[in-house]
């Protein structure tokens, strides 16, 4: 009885690593293709986020300044060549390029209580035979001999309501005074010279 005891319990103890060898792959298996289905579902998700760098860009021969940052070359602004400076007291202005007086007109500036606004502003509107509106009463003087403004209109100043420009006139015994209501008058063959020389936005400085 002993020795079958014996033997019944070492058969016993076979059975038990036995079934827990098989326990122990039963639990391995479904493990691996755990860790292997979790470690492939990572893979997919880290792909997804990587972003597509594909080949890198090499700069094409002999165009290495679509690359490399370049010294900005100044812009030739034709406006900026050009510039107006209006002298009141010399009662003339004066057309500048590359800072050098190309030409001057004597003009006739605002009077006391009138004064041409002085600083620094850019030509806004430039009309042909402009349309004279009377400021008081409204009546409209179409272009010709007789029109305040003569044949050319070059404004530089409002205040959104009134208007300030140089202009021709069919005054021109006022050249050369303190006569305008602020405008700035010119005889109209001198106006109509300017008017050649500038455009909008070339600027003006007005000067005591």
């Amino acid at each position: 009885m002993h020795h079958r005891f014996l033997n019944s319990k070492s058969l016993l103890g076979k059975l038990i690593l036995l079934s827990l060898s098989a326990a122990a792959l039963s639990v391995a298996e479904p493990m691996a293709n755990f860790n292997h289905s979790a470690i492939a579902a990572q893979s997919v998700t880290s792909e997804q986020k990587l972003p597509n760098l594909g080949a890198p860009e090499l700069p094409p021969l002999g165009e290495p300044f679509r690359y490399i940052p370049q010294e900005p070359k100044p812009a030739v602004n034709p406006i900026e060549e050009v510039r107006l400076v209006l002298k009141l007291r010399e009662r003339r202005v004066y057309v500048y390029r590359q800072n050098k007086v190309q030409v001057s007109f004597r003009v006739a500036v605002g009077k006391g209580g009138w004064e041409t606004p002085t600083g620094n502003f850019k030509v806004t509107h430039m009309i042909k035979d402009p349309v004279w509106e009377h400021p008081w009463t409204g009546e409209l003087v179409p272009a010709g001999p007789d029109n305040p403004l003569g044949t050319r209109w070059i404004g530089f100043w409002t205040d959104g309501k009134n208007v300030i420009g140089f202009h021709g006139t069919p005054n021109p015994e006022s050249i050369g005074r303190a006569a305008s209501h602020g405008c700035v008058r010119m005889f109209d063959k001198d106006a109509q010279a300017l008017f050649e020389k500038v455009e909008v936005g070339t600027p003006v400085i007005v000067e005591h």
